[in-house]
């Protein structure tokens, strides 16, 4: 299922440094709505967003950041969609919604999928660091950026658009 997104900046932090051999900071917003709970790959939404303002920078830093306590982002396998399912699985295993009815968790109002979807948050992370190169993301051949949506219901908004802060810095 595709995702959709869409993106924008704001004015203060993505004007450019004009000095020559100063720091130049970019920064972005997108909203990526995952079709489903599973983890989506979102490198293209990312790189839709950055382009312009990526291929100033000769040598720094991307950090992304997703506003949601049940959502989270990591770095793994672009090919294989295969990869995507299974860490879907292997995270149901780990933190199961069945903990929300066996007494384990107490925070249970917003459905069996919130806790845990906090716990597999914090678990895997809502940032990314990723190195600038030559004004590419420094990615590897096969690594993806993921966004891993953790909830069936969206919580209390229904859906599941999520918020991603993305800050650039480094020298031109």
């Amino acid at each position: 299922m595709p995702l959709s997104s869409s993106s924008s900046s704001s004015n203060s932090p993505t004007t450019p440094s004009t000095t020559s051999g100063m720091p130049q900071w970019f920064q972005h917003s997108i909203t990526v709505t995952a079709p489903s709970r599973g983890c989506h790959l979102i490198t293209g939404d990312v790189h839709k967003a950055i382009a312009q303002d990526l291929s100033r920078i000769k040598i720094g830093l991307c950090h992304l950041f997703v506003q949601h306590t049940s959502a989270s982002l990591t770095i793994n396998e672009n090919a294989d969609p295969d990869v995507r399912r299974d860490m879907e699985v292997a995270l149901n295993k780990i933190v199961p919604a069945t903990w929300n009815r066996d007494g384990t968790f107490r925070h249970t109002l917003e459905g069996d999928d919130d806790m845990p979807g906090h716990v597999k948050s914090s678990l895997m992370g809502v940032s990314l660091t990723i190195p600038i190169r030559n004004g590419r993301l420094a990615l590897g051949t096969w690594q993806g950026i993921y966004l891993n949506e953790h909830r069936d219901q969206g919580g209390w908004g229904g859906g599941h658009a999520r918020n991603i802060v993305i800050t650039l810095q480094g020298m031109a």
